[in-house]
């Protein structure tokens, strides 16, 4: 089962001519799912070989324009592509009055219904599932209400050792009762406990996208033990006093946040436009947390598997 994210913008609020707003798209399974829109999100998917009808939901960190402006014409081409099914917006409020206004005044004849559902931006919960994902919220340290997300793979049903099999010679009732995570009564009495019996294919795997902070130790304990973390790092180090007053990482925020969750990666972004090269950016976090690399947009990061 196939986990990545593709990297649509990375840029902050400040427009670019080679840079695009806060954007990606995670991938379970095929499924896809939006994560913040900026500006221009519509042809990022495009560009990217990504067809907008097959996203499931989107999910929007805050109401600033850079992480939600691309949204609305999202919606409006979505009409025009004809698309049935409902789109599912996971956003804090008052996304739903906004989202109201602009069905009324520009999209008032679509063919598909757009849902919204209330993040609480101070409240870890789960927000959606389904049969191979859970999304969670996580609260942030921004200038306005916000709130990261846990993309986390539901864990693997237990498979039994074959060799478990013959041994004890079990039956189909013993093997199905052994994936319940049931000990085995053998026939001669003989009980078999389970962890004898079976193991877990493989560990389910977790994506953390933390857009606009301060440092969160919180946040960092929500996510432990994420196997890759998106960061925002909006300035240098030497900007801490900046970052602090605008509710804005550094990069040194974001690396410690990555190595005090025991994440396996990071990946940063949300650069400031004073920026013009990110080499810098990424050694600073490397000193604190050396597996870390630059959100680029274009870029898919895939999420390996592991026992």
């Amino acid at each position: 089962m196939s986990f990545s994210v593709t990297i649509l913008g990375n840029a902050s609020a400040i427009p670019t001519a080679s840079r695009h707003p806060s954007s990606q798209v995670v991938n379970l399974n095929e499924q896809y799912y939006l994560v913040d829109a900026g500006e221009g999100v519509q042809q990022q998917l495009i560009r990217r070989g990504i067809n907008p009808l097959r996203l499931r939901a989107v999910f929007i960190s805050h109401l600033h324009g850079d992480h939600c402006f691309g949204l609305f014409p999202l919606i409006s081409t979505l009409g025009l592509y004809g698309k049935h099914t409902p789109l599912d917006v996971y956003a804090p409020a008052p996304m739903g009055e906004i989202l109201e206004s602009h069905l009324r005044y520009f999209d008032s004849e679509l063919p598909f219904a757009v849902q919204w559902h209330e993040v609480r931006t101070t409240q870890h919960e789960l927000l959606m599932e389904n049969s191979t994902l859970e999304v969670w919220s996580i609260p942030l340290r921004h200038r306005v209400p916000t709130a990261g997300f846990l993309f986390r793979e539901k864990q693997p049903g237990l498979n039994v050792d074959k060799w478990k099999i013959e041994k004890f010679r079990l039956s189909l009732a013993q093997i199905v009762a052994a994936k319940r995570g049931e000990d085995v009564e053998l026939d001669s009495g003989e009980v078999i406990s389970n962890d004898e019996l079976t193991y877990t294919p493989y560990s389910a795997r977790s994506y953390a996208y933390l857009s606009d902070t301060n440092y969160s130790a919180k946040a960092a304990g929500l996510v432990k033990g994420v196997d890759l973390l998106y960061h925002e790092a909006t300035y240098a180090a030497d900007m801490q006093n900046d970052a602090k007053q605008r509710g804005h990482s550094t990069t040194v925020d974001a690396a410690k946040v990555a190595k005090l969750a025991e994440a396996r990666r990071l990946i940063i972004g949300h650069f400031s436009s004073r920026y013009k090269e990110h080499d810098m950016l990424v050694e600073e976090c490397r000193e604190i947390f050396p597996a870390t690399d630059i959100a680029v947009e274009g870029e898919t990061f895939v999420i390996e598997r592991y026992r």
